[in-house]
């Protein structure tokens, strides 16, 4: 059965998952502890107090705040009251998400109080952007400043709205309505926002929770930010399709990702590949129980081949899947399937997901731009007809602006983005595959390399490393290395080594950043 015909909506999803999962527990934060009848009724109460607050339906809320209970209660509940949700990443400054919000015209915002020592308060009021659409602010604390409201306040403010006029509202809602607008990380300028309906979400997310195999009575860490589609469909909407246990974590920490799978017996793990490359280099890892873990989903350009051998042999962890996805398409294109050659699942992304295709502008196993079609794309970006058409081909094909493989069985590997290939007299060198190489090497623990002007070949590649810890190789060692591996014009001339890569929050490499050095 499918998502999108068996729910229609997000709202119906999460009172179907009251009924079906009732006493099972549906997310654990600290001492908190609910079940998904409670979250049922806190997401009712919160639909409840958006109707009180004016929220109509089409209407865009937004949310500013990291992986909590609150995150989850609010976000729900205003898609329940009919709203589009606008997610804000929490690494922006104070500018960036008045950016959003100013953009998406958004009229209510759900911001978290002090993160990080970051009030995000204080950082949008330093904005000093003009926001005449965004009418309430609604601070997830106990404490508000004097215009803008507490959560508590802001919950009781729905005492008066019954739980038949909430369903009323949440049954109006039609499975092609928009149910988020999930803003691209703008690593290549202004961010622009993907239009996402409650069917394509549904859909894409009972497809993703199918191929991975996520069971009732699992326990997923969920790492990955809620503000990405990563994090908050195939993390809480997922957990909602099956009845499983969310267990959110606002910060990557790997100590306490390692103390949580042992506390809470955390069997699902998604996240980038340097989330399970720290799990499994940790000097304490041994200390701790993660035997309940069994299903491990990440996802990149590069993912090391020794990462996934690692995670079965040392980990014994049965399920290793690999994936890719974008924004523009629902956060999922290609999936790995349980059963698939550890070979396939370490240098590929797996296969179209049902439903969709996709095909790469050159012929099989040459790279070429990746383009996609099908229930996942995009109905476009939000207010955006220009880019929108950039983006989109007249008849459906979504072009991602990625580079990637296609072999004969259909397997995607994704070897860049279109802008990070440079070349170095005449041949065209992709950063990822370099990287891909340069990981090998057993001293070497991360890795990001681009194109640097030359004068003799035009372009030549200079890579950023972190050394593993206690490691003393050196540029010298590393590019003489590198000559006995790969083809003279993949080299990197230089090499600088520094602490840690520049990252955004959905665990990419800022190359921006790196050149802008």
């Amino acid at each position: 059965m499918r998502g999108d015909l068996e729910w229609g909506t997000i709202p119906r999803l999460v009172r179907s998952a009251a009924e079906r999962y009732a006493d099972r527990e549906a997310v654990v934060e600290g001492r908190t502890r609910l079940s998904y009848a409670e979250l049922g009724e806190r997401v009712e109460r919160a639909a409840a107090a958006c109707i009180a607050a004016g929220v109509r339906p089409g209407d865009r809320v937004a949310i500013w705040a990291p992986n909590t209970l609150d995150w989850i209660v609010s976000a729900l509940g205003a898609v329940t009251a009919g709203a589009v949700l606008v997610p804000l990443n929490t690494r922006f400054k104070g500018t960036e998400a008045a950016y959003v919000l100013q953009r998406s015209r958004a009229r209510l915002l759900f911001v978290t109080g002090t993160f990080l020592g970051t009030s995000y308060v204080a950082s949008l009021r330093r904005a000093e952007v003009d926001l005449p659409h965004l009418e309430q602010v609604v601070v997830l604390a106990d404490s508000a400043p004097e215009d803008y409201r507490t959560w508590k306040d802001f919950l009781a403010g729905g005492d008066g709205v019954t739980a038949a006029d909430v369903r009323t509202r949440a049954d109006s809602i039609l499975p092609p309505a928009p149910s988020d607008i999930i803003y691209t990380s703008g690593t290549t300028g202004r961010p622009k926002g993907a239009v996402i309906t409650h069917a394509q979400t549904l859909r894409c997310y009972d497809v993703w929770s199918e191929l991975a195999g996520l069971r009732e009575g699992d326990r997923y860490l969920i790492v990955n930010p809620f503000f990405h589609t990563f994090g908050y469909k195939a993390g809480i909407i997922a957990c909602l399709t099956r009845g499983a246990t969310m267990v959110p974590q606002p910060v990557f920490n790997v100590d306490t990702v390692l103390a949580n799978i042992a506390s809470e017996r955390i069997s699902v793990l998604p996240g980038p590949p340097t989330l399970h490359q720290s799990l499994l280099d940790h000097p304490a890892r041994d200390q701790h129980d993660l035997s309940a873990l069994r299903l491990v989903v990440t996802g990149a350009a590069v993912v090391p081949l020794q990462l996934v051998e690692r995670l079965r042999s040392e980990l014994h962890i049965d399920t290793v899947l690999t994936a890719y996805g974008l924004s523009e398409a629902s956060g999922i294109v290609t999936m790995c399937r349980r059963g698939d050659a550890p070979e396939t699942i370490a240098t590929t992304s797996g296969r179209a997901i049902p439903g969709t295709e996709i095909r790469v502008s050159a012929a099989t196993g040459e790279p070429g731009e990746v383009l996609v079609r099908g229930h996942n794309v995009m109905q476009g970006y939000f207010e955006d007809p220009d880019e929108t058409a950039k983006a989109i081909t007249e008849d459906g094909w979504l072009r991602t602006g990625d580079v990637g493989v296609l072999d004969k069985g259909g397997n995607l590997r994704i070897t860049d983005r279109i802008k990070d290939m440079f070349i170095v007299g005449g041949f065209n060198a992709y950063p990822a595959e370099i990287e891909q190489l340069l990981g090998l090497h057993p001293d070497i623990a991360d890795i990001a390399v681009i194109g640097i002007p030359d004068a003799r070949l035009g372009e030549v590649g200079k890579a950023y490393a972190v050394r593993r810890r206690g490691a003393t190789v050196t540029a010298d060692d590393l590019i003489a290395w590198s000559r006995r591996e790969m083809a003279n014009y993949k080299v990197p001339r230089v090499v600088e080594f520094v602490g840690e890569l520049p990252r955004n929050a959905s665990g990419k490499v800022l190359k921006t950043e790196l050149r802008a050095r």
